[in-house]
């Protein structure tokens, strides 16, 4: 049950300094300085991309009405989530490299399990912020010119104008914990603690997030990037349980470096608890190589978490890349 009083007080605040956007708990900052330690510490060495399985869902199927909510990782952090009619991306990459550049940073282990020409008809997209590994420019040209406006873009502050700056139509651009209504679906734009940019000179110009997505019968958390924080505490209690959640468990290490904006296994599974989530899947590991722990670690990592929380293992479950699970099933 939403709290909407609570959900008013608090949308008036601004999670703003008066020059760029700031998070809602005090989070570190790791600049340049700190960067350079870790690649010193690392030898510039990352950890070898891994082959993992890819399944390769039929489009034919996904084309099909979804009569219980139905997930499909495409890759890191990005689902295609159908119900009710509606089919959601989240966070769509399907580029090579999550990088201003197509010949330089990180690379793809893993394809995207569909390509953009493959997709059913999309209506809507979740934005959780700029980063590259969350929003790739050539996957919105892309989108915009299969679907155009067709699709209701989902966006934090100050992302929505550069959408609109690709030439997209219909967005819907909000503040932490605004609220947008579309047919019979509550959008609420909520904290998330990390960071935006996409240069060296727009840090923190435009705001992060997640999405809670409200059916009459269904609830959704999209988690976007996060570090922990007692935010999802506070989501939880404001909007009440949520059905299925959708939470990162890699790219945290080192703990030193990543953990004010990058949670780990077991924080994801405090975030599970925190949200009292009926079901997680995880998202926002296995695809790109961007930080020090092995690929394959954060799964074994999130199981153990699971075990120490005394939480059932079925309860948050880990899709492979291409897999597609419908709530039901889950």
């Amino acid at each position: 049950m939403t709290d909407w009083a609570r959900l008013e007080q608090l949308a008036a605040e601004r999670p703003h300094d008066g020059r760029r956007f700031i998070n809602r708990y005090p989070t570190p900052h790791h600049g340049l300085r700190e960067f350079l330690r870790w690649q010193r510490q690392t030898g510039g060495r990352f950890p070898r991309r891994l082959p993992f399985p890819l399944r390769r869902p039929d489009p034919a199927e996904l084309a099909a009405p979804a009569p219980q909510p139905r997930f499909t990782w495409i890759g890191h952090a990005t689902y295609l989530i159908q119900y009710q009619g509606w089919n959601l991306l989240t966070d769509p990459v399907f580029a090579e490299r999550c990088s201003p550049l197509s010949f330089a940073g990180p690379k793809r282990a893993v394809a995207p399990a569909l390509e953009i020409d493959q997709l059913p008809p999309i209506h809507a997209v979740l934005v959780s912020h700029n980063h590259y590994d969350h929003l790739d420019r050539t996957a919105v040209d892309a989108l915009n010119r299969r679907f155009g406006d067709q699709v209701l873009w989902f966006a934090p502050t100050g992302v929505g104008a550069w959408l609109r700056r690709r030439g997209i139509g219909r967005v819907v651009e909000l503040s932490w914990w605004q609220h947008h209504r579309e047919g019979e679906v509550d959008a609420f734009c909520v904290p998330s603690q990390h960071f935006s940019g996409r240069g060296a000179r727009d840090r923190n110009r435009t705001l992060w997030c997640g999405w809670r997505l409200n059916w009459p019968d269904f609830s959704l958390m999209f988690a976007g990037d996060t570090g922990y924080a007692p935010v999802f505490e506070e989501i939880g209690d404001v909007l009440g349980p949520v059905d299925a959640a959708l939470l990162p468990i890699g790219a945290y290490a080192p703990r030193w470096f990543m953990a004010p904006v990058h949670i780990n296994p077991d924080e994801a599974v405090r975030i599970h608890l925190d949200l009292r989530a009926r079901q997680s899947l995880a998202m926002h590991w296995g695809t790109f190589v961007l930080t020090d722990e092995p690929l394959d670690e954060p799964p074994k990592a999130l199981a153990a978490a699971l075990a120490r929380h005394g939480v059932a293992a079925d309860a948050f479950r880990v899709p492979g890349h291409g897999d597609t699970l419908t709530l039901e099933s889950l």
